[in-house]
Order: C-alpha cells, then sequence, then structure tokens
C-alpha cells in the first residue's frame, strides 16, 4: 500500500508567497527581523512580555531575531532571551529551530550567525533593519560571517505588512474603539481646576482598564499650543485635546477628539465645522483605485477654501503595527519620508490616518484625528465617535 509522504513544511502566519518575492526582488537571501514591531509579524503575534516597555538588561539589552529564509520555512529560527523557554512551552513558536538562551546583543548574534553557517548561509545576501540592530550585534555578525552581504530590508519589511489581513483589522479596531471610549471617558471625567498632568493619568487608567497598553497622551487646554504634561489647570469655556496612542496586542490605536468645559460657542462649532469638513473630504476619496494622492489633494483643496487656511493643516499617513508605516501619502509632512505611494492606488487592507490640526491664536490647539480601513467598496471609520465637542464634567 502507498501512504502519501507527510508534508512538514510549517505553516507560517504571513504571506509567504509576498514575502518570497519581495525578498527576490529586493537580492535578499534570508531575512533578519529585529524591531520588536517586525518580531512580532514574522512569528504570527508574538512579543515578549518581560521586555515590553524596556529592553535593558545588564551591560546590555533585549535584541530577539526572527530569521526567515527565502522559500525555506523549514529552516526558519527564533532567538531570543534564555527566559522565552517558559513561553515556548505554553505556545510554542512556529519557526523549527528555537535558540533560547541569549542574554545580550552579542551572544544573540553569535546564535545567529551559528545557524545561517548550519543552513549554508555563511555567503548569503542577508537582509537586515539597520534603525533596530545593535551596533555590537551587527559587529559580531560581520565578524562570523565575513563572505556575507549584508542589505537594508527595511523596505521589504514595509511592504510585507503594507495590506493588513482581516484579523489585524479587527486588532487595530479594537484598539480605535477602546481609545475612543477611554477618551470619552477622560473627557467626563475632567472639570474646572483639573490639570494637564491629572488628565493623562486618568486616561492612562481608563486605557489600562480596558486592556490597551497605553503609550502617550499629547494634551492642550485653553489658547496654548503646547502639547507637554504640565499643571495647567482647565478654566470654563477652554478647549481641550487629546491626542493619545495605545496598542491593543502591539496594534497601535492613534486618534484625536476635542472636549470643552461648559457649552461651545458658535465660533468653537465653526472651527471645528472647518476641520470636519477637511476630515470628510478626505473620507470622500478613501476607496480602492483611487491614488492616494488624488485623496490628498480633495482634503487640501477643502483645506484652501477655509478661511481659517493659514493656521489649519492636513496629513494623512499609513498605520499598523507602528504609527507610520506603508502607504507612504506625503513627503517630509511632517514625518521626514517620501511620499513613494502618492503615485500609487490605494487597496482594500490598507489603513491610514488622517488628520486635520488647527492651530488658531486666540482659540487654542483644535484637531480631529481618524484611523480608515479602505475595503473592498469604499472605506470604515475605526473608533468613528465623539467627533464633535465632548462636554467636560461639570
Amino acid at each position: 500500500m502507498n501512504v502519501a509522504a507527510r508534508d512538514t513544511t510549517p505553516l507560517v502566519p504571513f504571506d509567504r508567497d509576498k514575502l518570497d518575492a519581495l525578498m527576490d526582488d529586493a537580492g535578499v537571501d534570508v531575512l533578519l527581523a529585529t524591531s520588536k514591531h517586525n518580531v512580532q509579524f514574522v512569528l504570527g503575534g508574538y512579543r515578549y512580555i518581560f521586555f515590553h516597555a524596556m529592553d535593558a538588561l545588564g551591560h546590555s539589552r533585549y535584541l530577539p531575531f526572527a530569521i526567515y529564509e527565502k522559500g525555506r520555512p523549514d529552516r526558519a529560527a527564533y532567538v531570543g532571551n534564555k527566559m522565552e523557554g517558559h513561553e515556548q512551552q505554553v505556545k510554542p513558536f512556529w519557526t523549527p529551530s528555537t535558540y533560547l538562551s541569549a542574554w545580550g546583543t552579542v551572544d544573540g548574534a553569535t546564535l545567529v550567525a551559528e545557524h545561517l553557517k548550519k543552513i549554508g548561509l555563511e555567503k548569503g545576501r542577508i537582509g537586515y533593519e539597520p534603525g533596530f540592530l545593535a551596533a555590537d550585534a551587527y559587529m559580531a555578525l560581520q565578524k562570523a560571517l565575513p563572505q556575507a552581504s549584508f542589505i537594508d530590508a527595511n523596505a521589504v519589511f514595509e511592504r510585507v505588512r503594507e495590506i493588513k489581513t482581516p484579523a489585524e483589522i479587527e486588532l487595530l479596531r479594537s484598539a480605535s474603539e477602546l481609545i475612543t471610549d477611554s477618551m470619552l471617558a477622560t473627557f467626563a471625567a475632567s472639570r474646572e481646576g483639573t490639570t494637564r498632568g491629572e488628565v493623562v493619568e486618568t486616561l492612562r487608567r481608563e486605557e489600562t482598564n480596558r486592556g490597551l497598553t497605553f503609550e502617550y497622551c499629547l494634551i492642550t487646554q485653553g489658547a496654548s499650543h503646547n502639547r507637554a504634561v504640565s499643571r495647567q489647570a482647565w478654566k470654563k469655556g477652554e478647549v481641550m485635546s487629546i491626542d493619545s496612542g495605545g496598542n491593543y496586542r502591539g496594534y497601535i490605536g492613534d486618534l484625536c477628539r476635542m472636549g470643552v468645559l461648559g457649552e461651545p460657542d458658535a465660533e468653537l462649532n465653526d472651527l471645528l465645522s472647518s476641520i470636519e469638513a477637511v476630515q470628510q473630504a478626505a473620507f470622500s476619496k478613501c476607496a480602492p483605485g483611487t491614488l492616494g494622492g488624488d485623496m490628498i489633494a480633495h482634503a487640501e483643496a477643502e483645506l484652501k477654501r477655509s478661511p481659517h487656511v493659514k493656521f489649519t493643516d492636513f496629513f494623512a499617513h499609513g498605520m499598523g503595527l507602528i504609527s507610520h508605516e506603508a502607504p507612504f501619502l506625503m513627503t517630509n509632512h511632517p514625518v521626514a519620508y517620501e511620499g513613494v505611494d502618492a503615485a500609487r492606488p490605494l487597496r482594500a487592507g490598507h489603513v491610514l490616518s488622517v488628520e486635520t490640526t488647527m492651530l488658531h491664536p486666540s482659540r487654542g490647539f483644535i484637531k480631529l484625528e481618524d484611523t480608515v480601513v479602505i475595503t473592498e467598496t469604499g472605506h470604515d471609520l475605526l473608533g468613528d465617535r465623539g467627533r464633535g465637542w465632548n462636554r467636560g464634567g461639570q
């Protein structure tokens, strides 16, 4: 009796064909993911909680390596900290080889070099993340693999993460909804005399209690455009902006909502309405097939019609595991990268942050920031609540 051979190729948690094609285009044989976000992507959602907030350890730091060889998932590997053996026991990593004995950067790099020699890639073209590989680890790899070539693979990682899966979109939805809930609760809890620092601490608790990892809160009150935490207290009639980033299982939520202590007057309603008009202009072009630059231009045309254009700005960018990722739609505005995707069509699975910011000379900092998912038929707004003036507690 003939028995079919069992397929032992491991199931990978990403689009293997897409990644292989990107690696081929970049001239890369093997990828080394070392940033927390790309390690998480390659491992299918895993991020070691012990080093989530800080990675310093003794004389060195935590530096995980996820290793993927083009076309050979059976030779993938993960190099991590010795304490991660407990994680492996509970939920084994998909990578066929796992080395959990590193305590610092150099010993981790040494294990990587040994694995690459084992699979015959000591002379290979190694794609790495220049901004996320410690200098001593890089030098150790070069010394151990003198015939290998090292290639900047940032673009490979960016493009393989560009189109979000339905599961990723649900994580982003959860992050956005939970942040919106947290901001609305914070506005309601803030009263006359509440300081910026107290607002931020309230938001931190609200986000944490909802299962988010709090990352930051940029906050303004009154006529000030300064978004640092301070002892400034909220006063009757003043506006307050809360621009918060938190993450849910590694995926970013980043929105901005506005509050007012009391009832908004006619001028405040006009100012926020003009911002909303620009946001809606952008949303109207958020659909598959629309060039990213055309969406930007449509929003900017609406902004130019505003009487407040001289102190108002529009910006849109991709987001996901990090707050600025593909698609890159605008050049150096304000983050220093090129808008290489402006001439390319938006695609289902793109996730965008769309934001309009006003630095009003007398009423202060007024902003809306929204998260938009491009769908097969148009778009979907995540956390689409609290877009008007949210009243502070009395």
